[in-house]
């Protein structure tokens, strides 16, 4: 198969969809890869060391786009990318279709068949190609927190930690998946007072095991969650649930209650964010105030990590795009039942139920 590697354009975005070490992999299988000249660069990952893996380099991204029959990205395609991409392609990467109609109709529009990485799904129910980047945006969500808590960066002024004869700082965090426990052990770590909520009892009495001492666990629900945010510094919201839109669990009304300079980190951002008052930002401008609450929106956060993001992400879905390399997506969606959750739209048809109902389109199960 013909493999492309464009170089991500999103702001910001300075992950790649392959390493060398990945490119190796394919290479060695007999497949060509494509890689656009610098593409891995801002991962730390030159020219030269595509090349000795058995790569072949292309100066624009268009060049690559027309030669690939899959394409392997991070990121979702953005508007400049529509066009490039064509009938029967394969793009394998992250969509999050169900936080952006205009992609979504674009995708449709292009009869490319798109395999999106968050629904991948295993049998036991979890994401592996979403655990890497959760594993990343939840310690960052903490670290991003604890930054903008500064006064001189908009919150509070507090640490996280506190001092001797001062009390820690309070972190909430709202859902016990992979992102949210990653937020609250690095947050945890700090010394911080953490407290930790989902509505999965089994979750939290597991998470009230294994967790530091300083980290409280708490059942989800509105009137738990109005009443802890009243006191928190610092709030994350990391609730999933896969394919669809995020429900909005902080509303607006809730604000009026918090403390101004409160830092809230929407890591549900991806899927449509978890908090009434959430709308995407960037690295380059990631925070905004809403009755005095500082939000931080940022929709690619291990974008700032890209070196440990995009290894961590290559060892996920390696195994995965070696399949659709070696089989063909079809055939490998038909043998492995975790790839064929992935499909979400396939030549101009809606095949992911919950794409389809956040936009009201048709949904035509596919058949293989």
């Amino acid at each position: 198969m013909i493999i492309g590697i464009p170089k991500e354009i999103k702001n910001n975005e300075n992950r790649v969809g392959l390493t060398p070490s990945g490119t190796k992999e394919l290479t060695k299988r007999g497949h060509r890869v494509f890689v656009q000249a610098t593409a891995g660069v801002n991962s730390g990952f030159p020219d030269k060391d595509y090349v000795a893996a058995g790569a072949e380099m292309l100066p624009t991204i268009e060049d690559v786009y027309a030669k690939a029959e899959m394409i392997i990205k991070v990121k979702e395609p953005i508007a400049p990318e529509y066009k490039l991409i064509r009938k029967g392609q394969l793009v394998f990467t992250y969509f999050h279709f169900a936080s952006s109609e205009p992609l979504t109709l674009a995708m449709i529009e292009s009869g490319a068949v798109c395999c999106a990485y968050e629904t991948v799904e295993a049998p036991d129910r979890s994401l592996p190609l979403l655990i890497p980047m959760s594993e990343v945006a939840g310690r960052m969500s903490t670290q991003e927190g604890r930054y903008f808590l500064e006064k001189p960066r908009g919150g509070k002024g507090k640490l996280l930690g506190g001092v001797p004869g001062v009390k820690p700082a309070k972190v909430f965090v709202i859902g016990a998946g992979v992102v949210g426990t990653a937020a609250a052990r690095t947050a945890a770590g700090t010394g911080a007072d953490v407290t930790i909520c989902d509505v999965s009892l089994k979750r939290l009495t597991y998470l009230a095991d294994v967790m530091p001492k300083n980290v409280k666990t708490l059942m989800s629900n509105e009137y738990n969650i109005r009443e802890e945010l009243k006191h928190a510094d610092l709030v994350v919201g990391s609730v999933l649930i896969p394919g669809a839109k995020a429900p909005k669990l902080v509303t607006r009304d809730m604000l009026k209650d918090m403390e101004p300079g409160t830092v809230m980190v929407d890591v549900a951002i991806d899927q449509g964010g978890c908090f009434e008052t959430s709308h995407p930002t960037t690295h380059e401008d990631p925070v905004y105030y809403v009755d005095g609450i500082l939000h931080y929106c940022v929709a690619n956060i291990p974008g700032a990590v890209p070196y440990t993001s995009t290894l961590a992400l290559t060892n996920a879905t390696l195994p995965y795009a070696i399949q659709l390399a070696d089989k063909g997506w079809r055939q490998a969606c038909k043998e492995n039942r975790q790839l064929e959750r992935g499909l979400n739209i396939v030549e101009g048809k809606v095949v992911y139920k919950d794409v389809a109902d956040a936009w009201g389109l048709k949904y035509e199960p596919l058949t293989l």
